[in-house]
């Protein structure tokens, strides 16, 4: 049976940029620079999803996190319509969830790096404290200040 969390993976145009934004504004560590998967084996992979799968793909994350990672894909012969959806409460992947320290501070600096934010401010709710934001490519993250840092995440309320 399924034992944990692997990664996320986010679908991009440009997997040197993306990687480097998630670097050099978000502060993730490059854990597996970029690389491009082509021929026999992605085929075997995912042939049956796209129709001539190749790919340069990245993994970025943070060092003490284990599998929870984000792997950055670019499709290098898909077709925009195979690999991308609109709209945030469409079903499937809507968010990425990062925790941070102090969301004050944190948001503060993502703004003065360009970060485009997509609520005004900060809400608290069920524990935790939240605001919103989209890289350039429109993947939706979640900041989120744990009021009990000990406890995980989804175990903040109560």
């Amino acid at each position: 049976m399924i034992t944990g969390l692997a990664h996320t993976g986010v679908c991009v145009p440009d997997c040197e940029a993306a990687v480097a934004y998630y670097r050099d504004v978000l502060g993730f560590t490059v854990l597996s620079p970029p690389y491009v998967m082509d021929g026999d084996a992605i085929r075997a992979d995912m042939g049956e999803l796209l129709a001539d799968p190749a790919m340069k793909a990245a993994i970025v994350g943070f060092g003490d996190d284990g599998d929870r990672v984000l792997e950055v894909i670019e499709y290098l012969r898909a077709d925009a319509g195979e690999t991308r959806r609109e709209g945030l409460a469409d079903q499937g992947l809507s968010h990425v969830g990062l925790i941070c320290e102090n969301l004050d501070e944190t948001r503060k600096a993502l703004e003065d790096k360009g970060v485009h934010f997509l609520v005004d401010g900060i809400a608290d709710i069920a524990g935790v404290r939240t605001t919103w934001f989209a890289d350039p490519w429109g993947v939706v993250f979640i900041l989120v200040e744990k009021g009990k840092p000990a406890r995980p995440y989804f175990a903040q309320f109560g």
